[in-house]
Formats: structure tokens, sequence, C-alpha cells
């Protein structure tokens, strides 16, 4: 039983760290790509809106399923103190609150990845959003 909650516990941990590396390396190469790009190269704003856009939906994902898979965790590791109170027969309040304890980290570590994550996107969102605007202010010059 001690293999199978160390498995939840760090299998849980893990899936979240993974997706906090992947929300933080696109969130830096988006970030250095938005501050380089140059908006005259751009025939079209739906090209422009492409290049700029692209990953920030990882971004999104990662942030919005990261306490999703924290509460999983959560609920894995409940389960798992439940199941060895009820097999053991007694209940021992340590254990009990070691257990819930341990169940409850998963969801903090999920926060821990979606905050950042949803603060990235809409940083860069922001960026994008600027960067059209004056994508159509030059090209709306060209034409007067």
């Amino acid at each position: 039983m001690e293999g199978i909650k160390e498995l939840v516990d760090y299998g849980i941990i893990g899936v979240l760290v993974f997706m906090s590396v992947v929300s933080v390396a696109i969130a830096i190469e988006r970030w250095l790509f938005l501050r380089s790009v140059r908006i005259k190269e751009f025939r079209t704003k739906q090209e422009l809106e492409v290049a700029l856009t692209k990953s920030l939906h990882i971004i999104a994902t990662v942030g919005s399923n990261a306490p999703y898979v924290g509460l999983l965790g959560t609920v894995l590791g409940i389960m798992l103190t439940f199941y060895t109170i009820g097999s053991q027969g007694f209940v021992n309040t340590k254990e009990i609150m070691v257990g819930l304890a341990l169940a409850l980290k998963a969801t903090a570590v999920g926060l821990l990845v979606a905050i950042p994550s949803v603060v990235f996107y809409n940083l860069l969102l922001r960026k994008v959003k600027v960067l059209l605007a004056l994508w159509e202010a030059e090209n709306g010059r060209e034409r007067v």
C-alpha cells in the first residue's frame, strides 16, 4: 500500500512539474519571439496573428488543467487514506492527518502550476493584441 501511495503522490507531482516546465519554456520562447517580431514583415493580419499566437493554447491548457490534475492527486490520496483506515480496522488520528495533508499537497502544487501559467498566458495575449493593433495602425496609414 505504501508503494501505491508514493506512486500516486510522486506520479501526480511529476506530471505537474512536467506541465510547469512546458508552460514556462513556451512562455519564455513566446516572450522572446514577441519582443523581436517585426510586424512590417507580415503581409496580412492573419499571418501575423498565426505567428504571434503559436503555442499559446498550450500555456492556457496547462493553466486551466493543472488544478484538476492536482485535485485528482488529492482524491486518490484521500481514497488511499480511507482504504488504509478501513483495512486496518482502527482509527489512528496521526496516520489520517498525515495522509490527508499529503493528499492536499497535490492540489497545492496544481495551483502553484496553474496560477503562473494563467498569468503568463494573459501577459502574452496582451502583447499579441498590442502587436496586432500596431499592425492595423501601420497598414491603415499606408492606405490613406
